[in-house]
Formats: structure tokens, C-alpha cells, sequence
């Protein structure tokens, strides 16, 4: 048994998915020819079946990129849907601006720009569907204010959850200046996979992702953050 990506699986895969249509398409083989880090081919695509099913009319996404996955994420929305999506990096935030404007929908898209961690306490939501795919030695910073703002069959997708398959490894067995961030993911996943609010899977595609199914709300504490209540 395998416990990590398996990258012949995930090329192979590139093959037989095709390319999405439009200017997204475009934007997509731009990126990929760049190696600009968007999501893959084949996340890309668990992603749009997951939203079909889900039927979303507000997203929030922390960490745009270059726009891609927002504008995919657009492809599944209502007419009167919105993606917020949440990035500090200039020099992304520069393409991605572009690239919204290139596909029409700056109406449909709003860019926050700053840290997420400053960002995320001042939003309210409610959010049907919340993508994160930020720095990941802080989701699980980024945890609780996600749940706050995920309603009762809201849907939390988190990529890039398995560093590569290097998180099936001993913290010893992977470079020094990865194991904090080998740390903090296990952690994370720990939570994500045994919160009481949760149903969670965790799926070996791309680099990894993690499907979090909020079944019910949890007390708040004096913070205002929801318990954790094993």
C-alpha cells in the first residue's frame, strides 16, 4: 500500500483530462508552461466536481495565485455568486488582477490584498465553500476561522496536504527546514480528521487535499472561536 502521491498516477492522469475551454484554459496552459503554481490538472478537476455537487453561491479562497482557481471556482456559481479571495503577494496579485479582467469577471471576483491572518478575523461570511491553498505551515491558523465561517453543510477544501508524500515519513527522515512545516501539517491533519464538526477525507491526488464536510455547529468560546470537542 501506498501512502503517498504517486506522480506517474498524477501525470497520467494530465493525460487523459483535457484542458479547460476559453480564456481559463488559456490562463491554465500559461501558468503550467511558466511553471506558475496554480493548481494541477487533476486537482483542478476534483475541484469542479466538487463544486457541481456542492452548488455554491459565495467561495472564499485564501491564496489567489494568479486568478486561475478563482475563475474556475466562477465557472460554478449563480449569477449573483461571488469568490472573495485572499493574497499579500504583490507580484501575483499583479497577474491575477490581469487575468480576472481578462476573463470578465471583476464583478464576480473581489481580491483582498494582505495577510491572511490579519484578514480572515475581520470576515463574517457566511461562505458555502472556503479553498485553502495558502502557506501551509498556517492552515492550521487559519483553521478556526474557517469553521466560524463555514455553515452547517459548508465545505472546507485544503490543498497541498501531503508535502509532497513526505508527510507519511518520520519528522527525522525529511530535510531539517522542512520539518516544522512536516509538523504543523501532521498536526492539522490530526485536527482536521478528528474535530467533531467534521466529516473529513483526505485524497492523494495532486500534492494532496483534504475535503472537511461541516456537519454541525460547535459552542463558541471566550474568544469567540468554536470549541474543539473530541
Amino acid at each position: 500500500m501506498k501512502y503517498a502521491t504517486d506522480n506517474a498516477i498524477n501525470l497520467y492522469l494530465r493525460t487523459v483530462q483535457p484542458m479547460y475551454d476559453g480564456v481559463l484554459g488559456e490562463i491554465q496552459k500559461e501558468a503550467l508552461a511558466a511553471d506558475v503554481p496554480i493548481v494541477p490538472p487533476e486537482t483542478a478537476r476534483l475541484l469542479s466536481v466538487l463544486l457541481t455537487m456542492q452548488k455554491p453561491k459565495h467561495i472564499l479562497e485564501i491564496g489567489t495565485a494568479v486568478g486561475f482557481s478563482a475563475g474556475l471556482m466562477c465557472r460554478y456559481l449563480p449569477e449573483d455568486g461571488t469568490v472573495t479571495t485572499i493574497d499579500r503577494f504583490e507580484v501575483m496579485l499583479k497577474d491575477a488582477r490581469k487575468n480576472i479582467k481578462r476573463m470578465g469577471l471583476e464583478e464576480k471576483i473581489q481580491i483582498l490584498e494582505g495577510d491572511a491572518a490579519d484578514i480572515l478575523p475581520t470576515l463574517h461570511g457566511p461562505y458555502d465553500v472556503i479553498f485553502l491553498d495558502a502557506a501551509k505551515g498556517q492552515y492550521s491558523n487559519f483553521l478556526p476561522h474557517c469553521l466560524r465561517m463555514l455553515p452547517v453543510g459548508g465545505l472546507l477544501i485544503v490543498d497541498d496536504v501531503l508535502q509532497g508524500g513526505t508527510i507519511a515519513q518520520t519528522r527525522f527522515s525529511v530535510p531539517r527546514r522542512q520539518r516544522t512545516i512536516h509538523k504543523r501539517l501532521r498536526n492539522f491533519l490530526w485536527d482536521i480528521t478528528h474535530h467533531d464538526a467534521l466529516e473529513t477525507a483526505i485524497i492523494p491526488i495532486g500534492d494532496g487535499m483534504a475535503l472537511c464536510y461541516k456537519t454541525k455547529e460547535l459552542p463558541l468560546t471566550e474568544k469567540g472561536e468554536q470549541e474543539h470537542v473530541e
